[in-house]
């Protein structure tokens, strides 16, 4: 997932490695300690589940005041999207780079206040290790204007066994997306 206000990212043609390293755009002002979502809540990726059945799993491992957590890896594209949006909404710096494949990963994330207000996954499909997913994240900047940031993203695996880890590549925005005037 990039920046609302991102620009479009080319895609390298089908079969090819990820490209050079590339800068993520700041999306949510972090606290120093992030929140803790809590585990009985709904997931704020938008599944019917609560977040401790969810995306909850997969970024358990990744709390730097619990190391000890052992890490659950999202099982498909899908989930790992889902997992990073909520991600995104929570601050959640060490769990977005941890996912993010080396090639194209920032060094850091730095979060501009940003409120994401929703997710909708439109389309995910996976063909062996390349997967890719389409999706609207619905948003208000610090101005209080409303967005959409339409992106497909890019996923990559490190394998076919039940340790499979997915990694977000790189994703393209439509820029044609004007900003939602009916978004409460």
């Amino acid at each position: 997932m990039t920046a609302p206000t991102a620009g479009h990212r080319s895609f390298p043609k089908s079969g090819s490695k990820p490209g050079p390293k590339q800068s993520a755009t700041p999306l949510q002002q972090p606290a120093k300690h992030p929140p803790k979502h809590p585990v009985t809540a709904a997931c704020p990726c938008g599944t019917d589940k609560t977040y401790g059945e969810c995306c909850g799993l997969y970024h358990a491992g990744w709390d730097a005041a619990a190391p000890i957590t052992p890490r659950r890896h999202a099982p498909t594209p899908e989930a790992l999207m889902r997992s990073r949006y909520s991600a995104y909404t929570l601050g959640l710096a060490n769990y977005l780079l941890g996912t993010w494949h080396g090639s194209t990963a920032p060094g850091e994330i730095d979060f501009a206040p940003t409120k994401w207000l929703g997710l909708e996954i439109k389309q995910a499909a996976t063909r062996g290790d390349a997967g890719i997913v389409e999706f609207i994240a619905r948003y208000r900047d610090s101005t209080g204007r409303a967005g959409r940031l339409h992106e497909v993203s890019r996923f990559v695996s490190d394998g076919v066994s039940p340790d499979t880890r997915w990694l977000y590549i790189d994703g393209q925005v439509d820029d044609a997306q004007p900003p939602s005037q009916d978004t409460p």
